[in-house]
């Protein structure tokens, strides 16, 4: 799982807390705390699958395009980080029995962990994050 996972939860999550408000790039990387140019690409990945619009101009930015509890966390980890839980396995010695085959030995392994996660981000939506944040608020 990479940060770009977490950075479009955070940016979903953001706009859902705002929903009649558009909230412009520079803000959301204020509070996701990462520089506003990182922020962008995640943003521009979103609006490309139709979770958020932008809007231009003085009073433009970002606001969402779907339901918070429509959008599970599974979808935004295949759209941002599929494929991140394998580890690299750097340059093993190719005549070495385990070197040569130990990559693809992990490779099933990997996958079904892969699709361990995937199967429980998909209990939890934008609207489950959005009312957990609003809970921890109030302790």
């Amino acid at each position: 799982m990479n940060s770009d996972f977490t950075i479009a939860v955070h940016s979903l999550s953001y706009l859902a807390h705002l929903p009649t408000q558009s909230a412009p790039s520079d803000r959301i990387a204020q509070s996701v705390s990462v520089h506003p140019v990182r922020v962008r690409k995640i943003l521009s990945l979103l609006c490309k699958q139709g979770y958020i619009n932008s809007k231009e101009g003085a009073k433009g930015g970002f606001e969402l395009n779907c339901k918070p509890e429509d959008v599970t966390l599974n979808e935004l980890y295949l759209l941002t980080s599929e494929g991140t839980l394998k580890p690299k396995f750097p340059n093993p010695n190719k005549q070495c029995l385990i070197g040569a085959n130990i990559e693809n030995a992990m490779d099933g392994i990997f996958d079904a962990l892969e699709n361990q996660v995937g199967n429980y981000l998909l209990n939890y939506t934008i609207a489950d994050i959005l009312e957990r944040v609003q809970a921890e608020a109030s302790l």
